[in-house]
């Protein structure tokens, strides 16, 4: 049996997002769909996986909302479901920022994925700055990328500031799926910056098109999968590299201890090497998860 990953979202206005977010738990679970989705006033922001079928019916139904007809989805194919539950929810942000109301009319240009290309091949003068966590661009970015130290989304004003004196050169913003960079342009163009630009459609949509072009590394995705490797040039597979033992890594892990629960990148043999612990004491812990190997 084929499965699907879809990744989706939009900024929308919804007057009753937990009316609309009850009805979707009710369907998904009826028809076998998992993942995240998370309503909002201002829209939704998604990632969820199921049958080939039932994708196709997941599709359709959240279509048949007037406010996503036009929804655009990502799509990628998988072995198994890559998530184990459903969870839908209304939140007062579909990606939290912390930026207040931002008008999204007035957001970046969106730059097609070819219109990126084009900006490196041509030899074009521009900034491209990764709106993504800093654990993120660790594994993965674009080439000549500003990778702030970003803790999280809400830090984009610092990202912001320190671009200051840049407000008339050509800068690109990206992030996985384009949720956060599309926030991400729009506050810089309120903040006085005039030649701004999103990707449209993130990373995802720029490596189905063009891999062993421009993307160095991987791709970190919000389920089970963890990890995404869209290029096959092995020069271009792997940026990061393994807490233990240096070799090129992208594969995450959570120390398994769980006082702990550190964020590292492993080889696949260190990582059962290590018993998916970052240090000795974490390995003698008594509140470990339990290992599997893979």
């Amino acid at each position: 049996m084929k499965y699907k990953v879809l990744l989706f979202y939009k900024y929308v206005e919804i007057e009753n997002p937990d009316k609309i977010c009850e009805e979707h738990q009710f369907f998904c679970i009826n028809n076998d769909i998992k993942g995240r989705v998370f309503f909002a006033e201002e829209g939704v922001n998604g990632t969820v996986s199921g049958t080939e079928e039932s994708i196709d019916k997941y599709k359709a139904f959240l279509k048949s909302h007037s406010q996503f007809i036009d929804i655009v989805f990502k799509e990628d194919s998988a072995e198994i479901h890559a998530f184990r539950k459903m969870h839908t929810r209304v939140k007062n942000e579909i990606v939290t920022s912390g930026l207040g109301k931002v008008d999204f009319t007035k957001s970046g240009k969106r730059l097609k994925p070819e219109e990126l290309k084009n900006f490196y091949e041509s030899g074009k003068e521009f900034l491209i700055v990764d709106a993504r966590n800093s654990w993120e661009s660790m594994i993965g970015k674009f080439t000549n990328a500003i990778t702030p130290e970003l803790e999280s989304f809400r830090d984009w004003p610092e990202v912001v500031e320190s671009l200051k004196g840049n407000e008339d050169k050509p800068i690109v913003t990206y992030c996985t799926g384009g949720i956060r960079c599309e926030k991400a342009s729009a506050y810089l163009k309120e903040k006085g910056f005039k030649n701004v630009y999103q990707l449209d459609g993130g990373i995802i949509n720029y490596t189905k098109k063009y891999p062993d072009t421009y993307w160095e590394g991987s791709i970190f995705v919000f389920d089970e999968r963890r990890i995404v490797e869209p290029n096959s040039d092995e020069s271009l597979r792997h940026i990061g590299s393994c807490f233990y033992c240096g070799t090129p890594a992208s594969y995450y892990i959570n120390c398994h201890n769980q006082n702990c629960d550190r964020l590292l990148i492993s080889c696949h043999y260190c990582k059962v090497e290590n018993e998916y612990c970052c240090s000795d004491e974490c390995r003698e812990s008594s509140n470990k998860r339990k290992s599997f190997h893979g």
